[in-house]
């Protein structure tokens, strides 16, 4: 493989479910020659919903039903679900009769496998010595390779049909027993690959020792995409959206108010995935950023332009980048005997953690711990439950807020927080709270939830549209 000149490219599951309108612009275009790339693919969008579960929802897929079955086949009705979207999904995209046949047949024969290995794994679990829990991580991987695998072998068929020598890459570890790590499993399918003659089709899940889905559950393609890049030394890593990577959701400002970023770094793509606004999982980010190896994400529809790079190149001035914001809850503990005392924060930390809250930000006083979480009230609920076994004389609640952040690689100079206060005053908008770090990429304002698009259009307008400029220096 040529080290300097290839790039790794993936493709997300929206776009793929609209791939074959990429074939003739993205994937071939009119480039000399298609080759020197690697396409990693999610599953077709809505794929790995049924599968799984719905990931906004949570509508039970085959892995769910499975899970919570209490031993009957009710999850059969979902896996026949999963396998009529998954050939509707390929004749939209195949149109030579022979290419849908192969491809009816791949998904007979992944999903009847699937099919008898859950059965038997039932059956097994029947058996008192068994347990169906300890299996359901493996459980899990094995479904949602299924979709990966899919897509993967589909584009394959369609661009060979098209006259490209793309071959299938299949890293889901479909009936291999071998235990192998994530970089072993890569490496060992792309020996004997020519990236000047082949386009490789790379399936975004990866068997391997690891258990990505462990740790990154439904992030594990961007940390394959991200290894894969690192691996092979690419020269680049191009995500493919269906969107340009831009200041401000168009939907909330209006199309013509936002600026495509062109250029931002790591440091900003850290900040976005914090606020569930991810240009990539921040785990594959560090994966890239360690590796050298600079990311562009552009929109897959429009292969001319350039979109936007990621890289670890500081700004050439400040200025904020993007305003974005999502809904969260604020979890307050108030307790009189905190001042002086150690141990409420490790506490409070621990049961966070042991019931699954992702914490986006957190503020406290001499009394007074606040945790802005991406959660839901249920969850919290049970949270304030044992917070309230352990400090019965404290005052614990749940608030629904929402945080509207203004991220830059350099805010410096730039006043942002008191900007953004006046900002959201003259919009008739009031803050609940603000805050900035003493490193400058990050100004955060919570404001009431209803007031959330709002808020993003009043700062988007003051820090964005209107560039603000760097204030004078005290002498």
């Amino acid at each position: 493989m040529d080290q300097a000149t290839h790039t790794v490219e993936k493709i997300g599951g929206t776009s793929m479910s609209r791939v074959h309108e990429l074939r003739d612009t993205l994937l071939i275009g009119d480039r000399d020659a298609p080759y020197g790339r690697i396409f990693v693919v999610s599953a077709f969008g809505g794929i790995t919903n049924l599968l799984l579960e719905h990931k906004k929802t949570g509508e039970p897929g085959v892995h769910a039903a499975f899970a919570d079955g209490g031993g009957d086949h009710g999850w059969l009705s979902a896996l026949d679900r999963a396998s009529t979207a998954m050939t509707k999904a390929h004749r939209l995209v195949l149109d030579h009769p022979g290419d849908q046949e192969r491809a009816d047949a791949f998904v007979r024969d992944r999903l009847i496998g699937a099919r008898n290995c859950l059965i038997d794994l039932q059956r097994l679990c029947s058996y008192g010595h068994f347990r169906l829990s300890e299996h359901m991580l493996q459980t899990r991987e094995l479904l949602s390779g299924l979709g990966e695998a899919h897509s993967a072998f589909v584009t394959t068929l369609m661009l060979q049909r098209a006259g490209i020598s793309a071959r299938f890459v299949d890293l889901s570890g479909w009936r291999d027993d071998a235990e192998v790590t994530l970089d072993e499993r890569i490496l060992a399918a792309l020996e004997g690959v020519d990236l000047q003659a082949e386009m490789p089709i790379v399936t975004g899940y990866a068997q391997c020792l690891e258990g990505l889905m462990r740790e990154f559950d439904r992030g594990y393609s961007e940390v394959t995409f991200s290894r894969l890049a690192a691996l092979t030394g690419a020269r680049e890593a191009i995500i493919h959206k269906e969107f340009h990577l831009s200041s401000a959701d168009p939907g909330v400002v209006g199309p013509d108010a936002v600026r495509k970023l062109g250029r931002t770094n790591y440091d900003v793509a850290d900040q976005l995935s914090n606020l569930g606004m991810e240009a990539i999982h921040p785990h594959a980010a560090k994966t890239l950023r360690q590796s050298g190896v600079a990311l562009r994400v552009t929109n897959a529809f429009e292969p001319g332009d350039p979109g936007t790079l990621i890289d670890d190149q500081p700004a050439s001035q400040p200025a904020v980048e993007i305003v974005t914001g999502l809904d969260l809850y604020a979890l307050e503990l108030f307790e009189q005997d905190m001042v002086g005392a150690k141990g409420y924060d490790a506490f409070l930390l621990g049961v966070l953690t042991r019931h699954k809250v992702r914490i986006v930000s957190k503020l406290s006083n001499a009394n007074t711990i606040t945790h802005y979480v991406d959660s839901s009230l249920k969850v919290l609920r049970r949270v304030e439950k044992d917070l309230a076994d352990r400090y019965p004389s404290a005052r614990i609640s749940s608030r629904a807020v929402a945080m509207v952040s203004a991220v830059g690689r350099d805010l410096s100079g730039l006043a942002v927080l008191s900007r953004g206060l006046k900002a959201l005053a003259d919009a008739g908008l009031e803050a609940i709270g603000a805050s900035q770090g003493p490193r400058p990429v990050e100004v955060q304002f919570i404001v009431e939830r209803e007031a959330l698009a709002g808020s993003i259009r009043a700062l988007h307008q003051a820090l964005v549209k209107d560039r603000i400029k760097v204030l004078p220096r005290a002498a």
